[in-house]
């Protein structure tokens, strides 16, 4: 069993699109190993256009269940194209609809789209000579702004799901930068709660993510200095947002309003706030995500289904012409 000093926390869940106080380190935790999930190897890459109907399907039913890279390898296909087609296929930001909202209806503002990309992942450590039977590697959960901006104004808190052979396996982390950081040996999926600022009217949007400790090429020696990288982009869509959410962060530079992305932040006041982390060492390891090369991948996954829908349209037409046909032969 795991054992080690919990980090101020609560409960769990993270959301997605159309369709992630101060935490400290905890020590000595442990975690058992998750079952490897089934993949399939691939010598080339498969295009989008070589999935079948019933593949893309499968891929968006995996979303939130296996890691996008574990579905890419189980498909042969790029994750950056897993992300797309789950994305493309989700429901836009689902709504509080309770007995109190529809009694006094949220004002939305129409026509509005907001997109707020984010990135959320683990950097593992391999502990060196202070690494010991339970407690072989230290690594640090996160959700952040994919622009680098600070999430607060969007996001109230993040709660972390943990293996629960940690202490207090449950972890709410209550100001940004919403990260965690502990130690162990064992890989696990990890779940993910963002929960909005109340005037968003937003629920809690979910998300996974499977922490990696090893590296994929383990032929030579681990290295203390260079970590084990693993991070997903992503982008939350609010459509139609609360008139009072929309009011209080529609120029925040961590979004794009209606496709266009806002200025970013300047000045030394804001520096200490853009992409901070307690784990100060992390930063430079965190991903670049190329809007084009998520751009390219949207518009492919787009293409490839409107594709299908199209031909599925026209196979029914026929079938429908020619049923007509047969019935109309039957009546004389």
């Amino acid at each position: 069993m795991a054992s080690g000093s919990p980090i101020s926390t609560s409960q769990l869940l993270l959301h997605h699109q159309p369709g992630l106080s101060t935490s400290s380190s905890a020590a000595g935790a442990t975690a058992s190993p998750s079952p490897a999930s089934p993949t399939v190897s691939s010598k080339r890459k498969r295009r989008l256009t070589d999935l079948t109907t019933d593949e893309i399907n499968e891929i968006v039913a995996l979303r939130g269940k296996l890691p996008q890279a574990v579905v890419g390898k189980k498909f042969g296909i790029e994750q950056t194209e897993v992300s797309a087609i789950q994305r493309m296929q989700r429901a836009k930001t689902a709504r509080l609809l309770d007995d109190n909202e529809k009694k006094n209806p949220v004002r939305r503002v129409k026509d509005v789209e907001m997109t707020v990309p984010i990135a959320y992942g683990t950097v593992s450590f391999w502990l060196g000579k202070k690494a010991d039977e339970y407690h072989s590697h230290r690594w640090t959960v996160y959700v952040r702004s994919a622009l680098g901006e600070d999430l607060g104004p969007v996001i109230k808190k993040v709660v972390f799901q943990l293996h629960p052979s940690f202490n207090n396996p449950t972890r709410s982390v209550e100001a940004a930068p919403f990260e965690l950081t502990e130690t162990g040996w064992g890989e696990f999926e990890i779940g993910i709660t963002v929960y909005f600022h109340p005037d968003a009217s937003e629920k809690p949007l979910e998300i996974f993510h499977h922490l990696k400790l090893y590296p994929e090429d383990d032929s030579g020696p681990q290295n203390t200095k260079k970590p084990v990288v693993v991070e997903s982009y992503d982008e939350i869509v609010f459509t139609e947002p609360s008139e009072a959410f929309f009011s209080r962060i529609q120029k925040h530079p961590s979004l794009f309003l209606n496709g266009k992305q806002n200025p970013p932040s300047a000045g030394t006041e804001n520096e200490k706030k853009r992409g901070e982390t307690k784990e100060q060492n992390i930063t430079q390891w965190f991903l670049k995500h190329s809007d084009s090369e998520e751009l390219e991948a949207i518009i492919s996954a787009r293409d490839n289904v409107m594709t299908r829908v199209n031909k599925l349209k026209a196979d029914l037409l026929q079938l429908e012409n020619e049923a007509a046909r047969l019935k109309a032969n039957a009546a004389h």
